[in-house]
């Protein structure tokens, strides 16, 4: 059982839905949730109401059972990059699955936070493919996860193959589900507006290092945009990039700014994966600032 606190600091009293969905961004399915549990949300240790009013200077505490189902894998590592009472940052490496699926019951993300926190349900606020390494946030709490959603910008970092003309720009074009395909993307007019922008790091003659953000964030969007436009990812096989160096997609998510509790912004980053420092050492292609 987890509890979240709030306190009403103001000189009146203030309907509880109010107080909890617009004043301390607790969500409304969570709210949901707790209104049909047991002693879900009290005040004072008494139940109340959402149509009740929270009086001044009274506290409220929702009451959160665990919801976590995982299977707990201690054999698995992540390395944790930062940690507080309500989020941890990992560094997921390459070819670990955020998600248990039908292929991968027990070597995921989630199967190692479960042996991390076996109380506490699995919420990654931003997924990442499978063989896309990098930083990935996870809430400890569905309020930190309904909070966090708004709150992280990410920095990406690739490899593609070729050097595009320009060195910087911005790749707007809209993005659907492949026909007869469950997995691959493609630029198509009916699909979802995608943009992404990129600056060019370092070039050689069969590979570019860029660095890349999203305005938007589709399935695939970095590596349908690459490919479409004539510069797949290095290793990408999928979307057809080079596959000589690298047999998985050199793409990595190296920075973050997350707002905490508090609202201080944090500046996390994680170094690029293996395959891609072994790219730019092989082809002497200057490093960024992360390495």
């Amino acid at each position: 059982m987890k509890e979240l606190i709030f306190k009403n600091e103001h000189d009146e009293p203030v309907n509880l839905e109010h107080f909890l969905h617009r004043e301390n961004n607790v969500s409304k399915k969570l709210i949901t949730r707790l209104k049909r549990q047991n002693m879900g949300i009290t005040c004072d240790g008494k139940l109340i109401r959402t149509i009740d009013e929270v009086p001044p200077g009274k506290t409220v505490v929702l009451h959160i059972e665990s919801e976590n189902s995982l299977e707990p894998n201690s054999e698995l590592f992540v390395k944790r990059v930062f940690e507080n009472e309500s989020f941890v940052v990992f560094d997921k490496p390459q070819q670990m699955p955020v998600h248990p699926s039908i292929n991968h019951y027990y070597d995921t993300l989630g199967n190692y936070f479960a042996y991390l926190y076996p109380d506490t349900a699995f919420r990654p606020v931003n997924r990442l493919d499978r063989n896309t390494s990098g930083l990935c946030v996870v809430a400890k709490n569905q309020h930190e996860a309904y909070r966090l959603q708004s709150s992280i910008t990410k920095t990406y970092y690739a490899i593609i193959c070729g050097k595009p003309e320009n060195l910087c720009g911005k790749i707007d074009l809209p993005i659907a589900r492949e026909t007869e395909s469950m997995i691959k993307r493609c630029v198509s007019e009916s699909g979802q507006k995608s943009v992404t922008n990129y600056e060019v790091i370092s070039s050689c003659e069969k590979y570019s290092y860029v660095k890349i953000q999203l305005e938007t964030g589709r399935t695939h969007q970095i590596r349908v945009h690459f490919s479409h436009i004539g510069y797949p990812l290095a290793g990408d096989d999928l979307y057809g990039g080079n596959c000589e160096d690298i047999q998985c997609q050199a793409l990595h998510c190296g920075e973050l700014y997350i707002a905490d509790k508090s609202g201080e912004r944090l500046h996390l980053c994680a170094k690029p994966n293996e395959n891609m420092k072994y790219i730019l050492e092989k082809y002497n292609m200057s490093e960024c600032n992360l390495l």
